[in-house]
């Protein structure tokens, strides 16, 4: 019941508080993408930003965020997202991706797929090209990957529930 009553939420800080497997978390989210000459990683507000820096040092990429609204400083573009518990908006700085960057965008859930298709847009809206995606969980029951076919990336989830 968190953030909202029937919402089952996933915890990953246990995860990230044991060395051992954060590093085997970290590992299998950068391994299928090693080969595919990605410029940015983007995390996602906010636990996926907690997991795209290592990924992005291990690829050899910079690191951009995407972030809720009214937590960016700098001028930005917003893209609106549903949730499965409502709306949000998300926000990027406008310089964040260079046109024709190769991006992976990185989050710790993949539930109904709205931020990451949300993430997505803003990536492309700033001229980058979505080469992957990649998350720590995925919820299939809750249809997200199928929503992300129609853009023709490599999805990669560690932990299916």
């Amino acid at each position: 019941d968190f953030p909202t009553p029937g919402i089952l939420f996933k915890d990953i800080m246990p995860l990230l508080e044991d060395g051992q497997a954060f590093r085997v978390a970290i590992d299998g989210l950068a391994r299928p993408f090693r080969n595919l000459r990605i410029d940015k990683v983007v995390g996602i507000d906010a636990r996926g930003f907690l997991l795209a820096p290592a990924v992005a040092y291990l690829l050899g990429a910079g690191m951009a965020a995407t972030r809720k609204k009214g937590k960016l400083p700098y001028e930005k573009i917003v893209q609106a997202h549903s949730l499965e518990y409502g709306e949000s908006l998300l926000e990027m700085h406008i310089d964040s991706i260079k046109p024709g960057e190769r991006v992976l965008v990185i989050d710790d859930v993949l539930a109904t797929g709205g931020t990451v298709e949300a993430a997505i847009k803003l990536v492309e809206r700033l001229g980058g090209k979505v080469v992957g995606l990649g998350f720590l969980i995925e919820l299939p029951s809750l249809g997200g990957r199928k929503k992300l076919k129609k853009y023709k990336t490599r999805i990669n989830s560690l932990i299916f529930y």
